[in-house]
Parts: structure tokens; C-alpha cells; sequence
């Protein structure tokens, strides 16, 4: 079952929020989104679901349009969360998911397993809005999977989670993932999409400018880091031929630098200097592609 968009664009009067963007997101995958405010992710999750009508373009989901009929299929985690806050989080969740036709007596045994899996099974009969804001973004979480959707859409997940929740909703986007759905994720951390996904595009403006599996796109990046560590100066390293960017730590520096030859040559340029405490080279992070392919405009 293969999400599949095709030159789709989305204006709204003269503005153009999506311009012809063209992605395909193989079953059982968990794809990842990136892009500044305003690059146009929210807009593509509302097509994709539906809420949006796209001015141009197709989406598809297994050869065929997503429309209301497959919402049980679906599942949506919005940036701007949106559970009742008067309502006990029992009967919200219960009546979510039997919408999405499922029984009362399954939704609440899934409830109640999801519940102690955040261990947080006391809340079950609390009001939303009794709830710390953490706590009620792993409800809204549990709201958009209590169905056991095959497409999962999770527009900032982790954001406003403490460490220990991260790694919690984390887990269990990747159990969901193993058990057969198809996820899709927008973020502003690039390490949770490094981590977690295996291809990405990153929006700037409404349009693709990277896209593609994580290993092809840091090798075709090119560039490389260099972290070294030392007891002597090594600012001097900064104008060195081969070296893109460069930033002190406390420790030393880290250098962006053009490949693996400049690393070569700066090794032959210290060694004897000092004591060297660490010379690493390493893969681009995500980090600095998206600053470089999106540049200044992200906020």
C-alpha cells in the first residue's frame, strides 16, 4: 500500500504553499519530513488526509484517492492539539476510535494497554484538562493509534516532551512501525528523523530541495566533519585549503571539510604540534545539510 503524491501543489490565492511536490512512500516505511515554519508540511498532511482539497496534482494511497471511506485506516497526530478538555479521557478516547469503527469493548481494552504502556493508567478517568501538557500530548498520541491505523501521520510528535517521554513515544512509533504501518513524521530535530527514519525530504518554500534515502543524501553531500581535540592552538586550522566551515569548542574544533583527503592532510599538519587527544572524522550530521540547503531562511 503505497502513499503516493504526484506533482501536487496547494495555493491559496497568490500564495503558493506547496508547488508540485512529488513523493512516494513505500508500506511499512517511516518517512520523515523537515523544513523551516511555513515550508509547507502541515499543508501537504492536511492534502494527504483529505482536509485540504490540493489545487493540482494526485495522491494516492494503494492506486487509489484517500477519502473519508478509508479513515479507519488512518490515523493523525495535528502540531495544534485538540482533545476536549471537559471530557474524561475514557470517553473521549472511546468514542474516537468508534468512529473509526471500532467496538467499545476493543477500544477500551486498547486504551487500557496503551495507558499502562506510558504508565500513566490512573488518567484514564481524568478530564483532559487536569492533565500536564506532556501527558496530554501522549493521550492525543494514543487518540491517533487506538485504531490500529496503517497510515499514521504525526505532525511534530516530540515536541514540548521532556527527554524521558521522547524516548517513550519514540518506542512505541517504532513498535507501530514493526507492526506493519506506514508513518509519516514532521519534525524540527533532525536527530529524531536521522535516528528513526530511512527517507526523508525536506520542504523549503513548498518545494522538495533534498529527497531521497538518509545514506544517499550524506553521500552525496560530500562533505565531511572533523572533530579534533588537542592541547594547542588550533584555530590557525580554520583557513586551512579544504576546509568549509569551522567552529571552536572548548575542547578544539570542529571543521566541515570538503572529503577525506583535507583530513589527510591536516593530521600531517599537527602531528607534532602537541598532544592530540582526538581526530575523528565523521559522517555529515542531517543538521548541516539542512543548513545548507535551506540556508538562512530557517527560523
Amino acid at each position: 500500500m503505497v502513499l503516493k503524491l504526484e506533482g501536487v501543489t496547494k495555493r491559496f490565492g497568490q500564495f503558493t504553499a506547496v508547488d508540485q511536490l512529488s513523493l512516494e512512500i513505500p508500506e511499512r516505511e517511516m518517512f520523515g519530513f523537515l523544513g523551516a515554519n511555513g515550508a509547507g508540511k502541515t499543508t501537504t498532511f492536511r492534502m494527504i488526509l483529505g482536509l485540504l482539497d490540493s489545487t493540482g496534482g494526485r495522491i494516492t494511497w494503494d492506486g487509489k484517492a484517500i477519502d473519508y471511506s478509508a479513515s479507519h485506516l488512518v490515523g493523525y497526530l495535528p502540531e495544534e492539539r485538540g482533545l476536549y478538555p471537559k471530557l474524561k479521557v475514557r470517553d473521549q478516547l472511546v468514542y474516537l476510535a468508534r468512529l473509526r469503527g471500532m467496538q467499545k469493548n476493543e477500544a477500551l481494552i486498547e486504551l487500557k494497554s496503551w495507558l499502562e504502556r506510558f504508565k500513566i493508567p490512573e488518567y484514564e478517568n481524568k478530564k483532559v484538562e487536569e492533565l500536564s501538557k506532556g501527558n496530554q500530548q501522549k493521550i492525543q498520541f494514543i487518540a491517533a493509534v487506538l485504531h490500529k491505523p496503517k497510515l499514521l501521520i504525526l505532525d511534530e510528535p516530540f515536541s514540548g516532551l521532556d527527554p524521558v517521554n521522547v524516548e517513550m513515544l519514540k518506542e512505541a512509533v517504532l513498535t507501530l512501525k514493526e507492526n506493519g504501518a506506514t508513518i509519516v513524521f514532521s519534525s524540527h530535530r533532525m536527530e529524531h528523523v536521522e535516528e528513526m527514519c530511512e527517507h526523508l525530504c525536506i520542504l523549503h518554500k513548498g518545494s522538495p530541495v533534498v529527497h531521497g534515502s538518509l545514506k544517499e543524501i550524506k553521500r552525496a553531500f560530500g562533505k565531511k566533519n572533523l572533530v579534533i581535540h588537542a592541547d594547542f592552538e588550533l584555530d590557525q586550522l580554520k583557513n586551512f585549503h579544504g576546509v568549509v566551515r569551522a567552529k571552536s569548542t572548548m575542547e578544539g574544533v570542529h571543521l566541515q571539510i570538503e572529503g577525506e583527503p583535507v583530513a589527510e592532510k591536516i593530521l600531517k599538519e599537527i602531528v607534532g604540534k602537541g598532544f592530540i587527544r582526538k581526530f575523528a572524522l565523521e559522517e555529515p550530521s542531517l543538521n548541516d545539510i539542512f543548513i545548507e540547503k535551506v540556508g538562512n531562511s530557517y527560523e
